[in-house]
């Protein structure tokens, strides 16, 4: 099952309310996915600063002191925190904490992107973090069944594997032990058993050398086997793909004012405009793609 949401907002005037739109969209799903739930919310930041978002099931042990300990501003939200950082510090930032703080655990990493998952309902985990109340420019979240690993907050949608970079995915894939063993020995690190965490490192990975990521989408319709919809965030916009058999459900709407995507049209049936949005079921093996 799953479900999937995304919304990447044209119109600046509805940044505000990104938190608020993406939650409702996401709630409306909670019946194809009552595991876990996640959402990445994109705001950017001043030029040279970046943001480190982690977790721990300690919080109240795990995050006090750690701003000081890492020269760095602390945002604490509930098991989550946003380490504020320069850009040029965040590889150092982040081999301290895993090589001095194991129980504190990386989510995301960029001059935007802030990841917030744990398990439970989308409502529950949306009120956990007050996402509601986020700003942004785009987002994207996903509501869990699991089928292929532990219920777990590190087995929970978004992954990110890459600066700025996020995936969602609907979905199996047959042949991810094989591609996790082969990123492996290029050095790309993967945390979990999850076969949607190894598609996000396969993207990361394809852009590492050199594909921009509609080419790394293309590439992953001959690398992965399986049947999946997946949806990409990056600092600057989200993509969409489906595999060519197009199994799982996917709806898109466009308007001036935004691009919305939902595994089913209810999810969207709330935004603002949608009576006039174009609406359509993305094509199988074609790669979407908007940014700012």
């Amino acid at each position: 099952m799953c479900g999937i949401v995304g919304l990447f907002l044209k119109d600046r005037a509805l940044e505000p309310r990104l938190g608020e739109l993406l939650t409702g969209m996401l709630v409306t799903m909670s019946d194809r996915g009552p595991d876990s739930a996640g959402i990445a919310i994109y705001r950017n930041l001043s030029d040279g600063q970046a943001k480190i978002t982690v977790q721990s099931a300690r919080p109240e042990e795990e995050f006090a002191g750690l701003g000081d300990a890492l020269d760095a501003d602390i945002t604490i939200s509930d098991t989550h925190a946003i380490l504020l950082v320069a850009e040029s510090r965040v590889t150092e930032v982040m081999n301290t904490l895993r090589e001095r703080h194991p129980g504190v655990r990386i989510m995301s990493r960029g001059a935007a992107i802030e990841i917030y998952k744990e398990t439970g309902l989308p409502r529950t985990v949306a009120d956990r973090f007050d996402i509601p109340a986020l700003a942004g420019s785009h987002g994207i979240g996903h509501t869990r069944m699991a089928t292929e690993s532990a219920v777990t907050t590190l087995g929970a949608h978004p992954f990110s594997t890459g600066p700025d970079q996020c995936l969602v995915h609907n979905g199996s894939l047959s042949n991810h032990n094989r591609l996790r063993r082969k990123l492996a020995r290029r050095g790309v690190r993967v945390e979990t058993e999850n076969d949607s965490e190894v598609a996000a490192a396969y993207l990361t990975d394809r852009m590492a050398q050199g594909d921009d990521l509609g080419a790394a989408l293309q590439a992953s319709l001959d690398a992965l086997d399986g049947f999946y919809t997946f949806v990409v965030g990056t600092q600057q916009g989200f993509g969409v793909l489906r595999d060519p058999i197009a199994c799982k459900p996917a709806v898109l709407a466009e308007t001036e004012q935004f691009v919305a995507f939902g595994s089913e049209y209810r999810a969207l049936a709330d935004l603002p405009g949608i009576a006039a949005a174009k609406v359509w079921e993305p094509e199988p093996a074609r790669v979407y793609f908007w940014e700012h």
